[in-house]
């Protein structure tokens, strides 16, 4: 078993910045990706990005593609996701998630179903 706590979530205004971190324990995060998902009011839950754990490549959805910024600290069984230049439409709530399947080639998981273990979620509100 997994756990995972997000935290770092609040209120922002418009432009401003947020770093959102994510805790694992219960298993080493020898996981092949971690990813962030975020689900605003009244829609689904979609992709944000993700990481490889093993060697650190990154993937981003368009919408925050030059925003955001996935990383990873191996010592400390961390995930980050450092949001700059926040706009009203990235309010929702931020959910990681670790993926300990591998994938062959460059695939890279961007759909819920394909996680294994995910945290509570923290909210995160950009006031415009």
């Amino acid at each position: 078993q997994v756990q995972l706590v997000e935290s770092g979530g609040g209120l922002v205004q418009d432009g401003g910045s947020l770093r959102l971190s994510c805790a694992a324990s219960g298993r080493t995060l020898s996981s092949y990706f971690m990813g962030w998902f975020r689900q605003a009011p009244g829609k689904e839950r979609v992709f944000v990005a993700a990481i490889r754990w093993s060697g650190g490549t990154t993937y981003y959805a368009d919408s925050v593609m030059g925003r955001f910024t996935i990383s990873r600290d191996n010592a400390k069984n961390t995930v980050y996701l450092q949001m700059n230049n926040l706009k009203p439409e990235d309010t929702a709530v931020y959910y990681c998630a670790a993926d300990f399947k591998h994938y062959s080639g460059s695939y890279y998981p961007t759909e819920g179903y394909e996680y294994d273990y995910w945290g509570q979620g923290t909210q995160v509100t950009v006031s415009s």
